[in-house]
């Protein structure tokens, strides 16, 4: 029997705004927190800019930003003249950081609106990320774990070297796209749910 090591990949995913089988990856998922403060609108969005996590590749600062660490391992056994995979163990960390508004109970209900329907979207925005790079681990465990036999273990280390590398390609592909799909409806959406806090707030008055 032998194993391999699965490349550990990390991607750092921002905020657009300014199981099948026997066995399941093993995930975990964690929170940070970044302090902001201000009054009004203007403060909050000078504050993020100025406190938002910072994205190494970039050195850009964002209001919300979602860490992804996918690995693992795979044991082999040969038998038979063929060897196959036996298990595959898929590690998942996804660490979101996500801002904290430190003067809530000294700002105007406006600001207030304000900030629950912005703090909510970066939220909602970063599980999405974190519920995607969920997805891909559990197929990428699938599809290993399923290759056909090769003939012998150097083959198949190199099959799901091929495999592992497709899917995690892929993945990355699919947090891209789901990032441009939410920066062009990000003003659309954010209208439409500050409009539907305000009417809701007006109608508890």
């Amino acid at each position: 029997m032998r194993r391999l090591r699965l490349t550990a990949t990390a991607l750092t995913l921002l905020c657009a705004s300014a199981v099948a089988g026997a066995s399941a990856p093993l995930i975990k998922k964690t929170y940070s927190y970044f302090d902001i403060r201000g009054l009004t609108g203007a403060d909050l969005e000078r504050e993020l800019s100025k406190h938002g996590p910072v994205v190494s590749e970039t050195g850009v600062r964002h209001p919300g930003a979602t860490k992804i660490k996918l690995g693992g391992s795979v044991d082999y056994r040969s038998s038979g003249g063929k060897c196959r995979v036996l298990d595959a163990k898929v590690t998942l960390e996804t660490h979101l950081t996500l801002p904290r508004w430190k003067d809530r109970n000294r700002a105007n209900r406006e600001t207030v609106i304000v900030w629950d329907t912005l703090s909510s979207d970066i939220k909602r925005h970063e599980e999405r990320h974190a519920e995607i790079a969920r997805q891909y681990a559990r197929k990428l465990e699938r599809t290993l774990e399923a290759l056909h036999p090769e003939r012998n273990c150097k083959r198949m280390e190199a099959r799901v070297d091929a495999t592992s590398k497709s899917i995690i390609e892929e993945h990355a592909a699919d947090q891209e796209r789901f990032d441009r799909v939410e920066a062009a409806s990000f003003e659309r959406r954010m209208l439409r749910m500050l409009r539907f806090k305000a009417a809701k707030q007006n109608n508890r008055s």
